[in-house]
């Protein structure tokens, strides 16, 4: 998966992050995945029925809508607002990947679920995706009432069940949301948990199994934080590091699952998020789930394996109560 090699760039480049992402002297970008896009659709497989709503007009930005089937009128469902990876620089909520994933989640947790798509870097450096997603929260808050703009959340969303998810990059983000949330609340809404899948933390200094992976590729992880935030101060950044955040005792939810993958560089990040979390003053409660053998967000590429089918049992249980 990661597999960068910036010493190979191409003489124009002035950014190699193959496989992801070139960026060119002149200013020029080449992504080289996450371009394709597939439309809303009412799913043959799992009978999920999915609809693009613009939640900022502003900034012409749309989420994607995820509706299960056999959906009581009268029945409110969680509601799960899940955020998309690819190293804020690739992929989209329109991702063929994506949609197929949030239309197995969605019929396997029987929740109402809004896939945020946000502006990416580097065209839109951070702190743009975060702002991005914490206005796709606001608009979802607008419906707590029964009055906002999108029939779907006023009829069935249940306000007081809302989990907040995302993979890599996106966890990363779902992480920020949890935490802003924690500080600044939204007017009726509930954020019971956060999932958090492989998700993208870093730091200067090399921990766990990083100490053993090729310098290239240790280059190329932190050379995309860069990417992604230009003005950072490095890798122990709070918002790449959470691990150095003093305020990470403010995360807005009350339990927290991290999934990580033994074979994934980013595992060790995932656990040293889960052991800072429980000593952090933050009084909820921190699951992990270890899928052995296989690498960063396996459960995209192969989602009907063993291990991808019991991390979407695990989830789904996780936003039903049942975990």
């Amino acid at each position: 998966m990661f597999s960068f090699d910036m010493d190979a760039a191409e003489p124009d480049a002035a950014l190699d992050l193959s496989p992801f992402i070139i960026v060119y002297k002149d200013g020029s970008i080449e992504r080289l995945v996450g371009n394709e896009i597939v439309p809303p659709s009412l799913d043959p497989k799992s009978s999920v029925l999915s609809k693009d709503a613009v939640y900022s007009k502003e900034a012409k930005l749309s989420s994607r809508l995820y509706l299960p089937p056999g959906v009581d009128p009268d029945k409110k469902l969680p509601l799960l607002i899940y955020f998309h990876g690819g190293g804020f620089c690739v992929e989209s909520a329109f991702s063929p990947a994506y949609h197929n994933y949030l239309n197995i989640l969605v019929a396997e947790a029987k929740v109402i679920a809004v896939s945020v798509d946000y502006r990416r870097v580097p065209e839109h450096p951070i702190p743009v995706p975060y702002d991005d997603s914490w206005t796709a929260l606001k608009w979802v808050a607008s419906h707590v009432n029964g009055d906002g703009p999108e029939k779907w959340l006023n009829n069935h969303a249940d306000f007081g069940k809302v989990y907040l998810a995302g993979d890599s990059a996106g966890g990363n983000i779902a992480h920020h949301m949890a935490l802003r949330y924690g500080q600044e609340r939204l007017f009726g809404v509930n954020v019971v948990g956060v999932v958090l899948i492989h998700p993208y933390f870093w730091g200067e200094l090399p921990i766990g199994n990083e100490v053993n992976e090729l310098e290239r590729v240790l280059r190329g992880i932190a050379a995309t934080w860069h990417l992604a935030c230009p003005t950072t101060s490095g890798c122990d950044d709070p918002l790449i590091n959470p691990a150095t955040d003093p305020k990470l005792a403010c995360l807005g939810c009350s339990k927290v699952l991290v999934a990580v993958a033994e074979k994934d560089l980013l595992r060790d990040r995932g656990l040293l998020y889960c052991e800072t979390l429980k000593k952090s003053g933050w009084g909820g409660v921190v699951e992990t789930m270890e899928a052995e053998g296989e690498g960063h967000v396996f459960h995209l590429f192969n989602p009907t394996c063993g291990n991808a089918v019991a991390m979407l049992k695990k989830t789904a249980a996780f936003m039903s109560g049942h975990n």
